[in-house]
């Protein structure tokens, strides 16, 4: 019988302070966005997204990561970057480049697939490494988003910077309402209706942040927490991350990230950035 198999892409990298990922509780805005962080001292991490194969489902993306448009020639480039941003503010923080065949529509083409063969996008949150590259697959059948997350990227000085909808132009997002009762604040979204993909609300980071668990067989599954955590030293040590929007609910989506990472059920589990993860397939 055909299973699932998650196919684990890196779309480029990232370079950040030290202290956005790790900063712990007490780390302030100006450390974990890098404005007083030496160059030398900044960490170059991962930048992944998600292939689900599903025999029932189809095809289905987790994230978009970057776009081509951050680095044309696949080298850095600081003006493109900027200019597929539409911010410098932005670029002050988060520093990328995407190697050629690393965007999600090259590492589809490499499997024979096209965006309009994707059945569904699931953005865990609209920050810019996660949503910079949704022009790439803008013919998807879908594209979804949780209301809260929505919610949050039309108010506020602070998210009209950390949010470009230029990202998402053209392309209509779907948001949805929590229909089910799992995670840290009882909020998740049975996607298919039948419990094998849920989008579960792990705010902190902000505010409709989701993790994406992925059941198989015999309640085994693999949890893709996105940037509830930076890495799996993140639950391991309850280390929080510097960009938080509500550091209370960070700690406890933390805290339920490490709950599920180490339950025998869990196959295997997936920060967005973890310098530790290889790019893989998971047979679920």
């Amino acid at each position: 019988m055909v299973g699932i198999r998650i196919h684990v892409f890196h779309t480029g990298k990232v370079c950040v302070s030290p202290y956005l990922p790790f900063g712990g509780d007490n780390c302030s805005i100006f450390k974990a966005a890098g404005l007083i962080t030496k160059k030398e001292d900044r960490l170059w991490l991962p930048v992944s997204a998600y292939l689900i194969e599903h025999p029932q489902h189809g095809l289905i993306l987790v994230d978009c990561g970057w776009d081509r448009s951050m680095s044309p020639d696949g080298v850095f480039d600081k003006q493109a970057q900027i200019a597929s941003f539409g911010s410098r503010m932005l670029y002050r923080t988060n520093q990328g480049v995407v190697e050629k065949g690393a965007t999600v529509p090259e590492q589809l083409a490499a499997l024979g697939y096209t965006p309009s063969d994707l059945d569904c996008v699931l953005l865990t949150h609209l920050d810019c490494d996660h949503a910079n590259g949704i022009p790439g697959v803008s013919k998807a059948k879908r594209f979804l988003v949780a209301h809260d997350e929505l919610a949050c990227v039309r108010k506020g000085f602070i998210r009209r910077i950390r949010y470009q909808s230029r990202w998402w132009e053209g392309v209509k997002l779907e948001d949805f309402e929590w229909n089910a009762t799992e995670g840290p604040f009882s909020r998740s979204f049975d996607v298919f209706g039948d419990g094998s993909i849920r989008m579960v609300n792990i705010p902190g980071h902000c505010p409709g942040l989701c993790a994406v668990k992925v059941m198989g067989d015999a309640g085994r599954y693999v949890l893709l927490f996105s940037d509830g955590g930076y890495a799996t030293r993140s639950w391991q040590e309850m280390v929080t991350s510097g960009i938080a929007d509500d550091k209370e609910r960070q700690r406890a989506s933390l805290a339920w990230i490490r709950e599920q990472s180490l339950s025998p059920d869990c196959i295997e589990s997936l920060a967005n950035h973890d310098p530790d993860v290889q790019p893989h397939v998971i047979e679920l």
